[in-house]
Order: structure tokens, then C-alpha cells, then sequence
């Protein structure tokens, strides 16, 4: 595993998964139709709505924007979903569908990881 991101947990906990981007509803429909279980979603924006029919299924959650007090990661929280905040990621690879684990940082506090196989 390499890493190829960085931004804050929301959860001292790590979750592994394939990784599917989310741009649109179209996205969301498509991943709850062929099940989101254990999935882990990258999206652009801090918001929940988008996110909403599908969350509870998810094994996290990696976002572009936002930090620890956006809706995205509070409502994570609640449904105690790890999820990485204001993620910069350091690859120009394609990501979709790739198998990735999004951990805390070691020596503790708020940071965290984007590692991919």
C-alpha cells in the first residue's frame, strides 16, 4: 500500500473498500442499485444530500472539501463511518474502482491517510 492522499479522520478508525467517485446523483443511483456495501466514495463537496440513500451502506468516505465540523462529517460520525476531510490527493491516477483504506495517521490527533493497493 501507498499513500496518495492526506486530510483529517473523522474517526479514529480505518476502513478498506473499493473506492467509487461520486459527481452526480446518476453515480449514487448506479452504486445503490449494484450495492454500496463496503464501498468507499470520493466526492467533491461536504454536503450530505447527494449521499444520503446510500451512506449508511458505506465503509467510508473521502472528501475533497470541507473539515471536521462539515455536515458530511458529522452525520459520518453518527452512523460511525470513517471519512477522510479536505482530502488532498497526490496522484493523477485513475482511482475508480481501485481497492482503498483510509486510516489515521500515526502519532495521533486529526490527520489521515488515502493509501491504494
Amino acid at each position: 500500500m501507498r499513500v496518495i492522499g492526506r486530510g483529517q479522520m473523522t474517526l479514529k478508525m480505518q476502513a478498506k473498500g473499493e473506492l467509487r467517485i461520486v459527481r452526480s446523483i446518476q453515480d449514487v443511483i448506479r452504486l445503490w442499485k449494484e450495492g454500496a456495501e463496503g464501498k468507499i466514495v470520493l466526492v467533491e463537496d461536504a454536503g450530505i444530500t447527494t449521499l444520503g440513500p446510500i451512506l449508511s451502506k458505506l465503509a467510508g468516505v473521502v472528501c475533497m472539501s470541507g473539515g471536521l465540523g462539515s455536515h458530511l462529517a458529522i452525520v459520518s460520525r453518527e452512523f460511525s463511518i470513517p471519512a477522510l476531510m479536505g482530502t488532498k490527493v497526490e496522484t493523477a491516477e485513475s482511482l475508480d474502482k481501485r481497492n482503498v483504506v483510509i486510516q489515521p495517521a500515526a502519532g495521533g490527533g486529526k490527520d489521515g491517510l488515502l493509501l491504494v493497493e
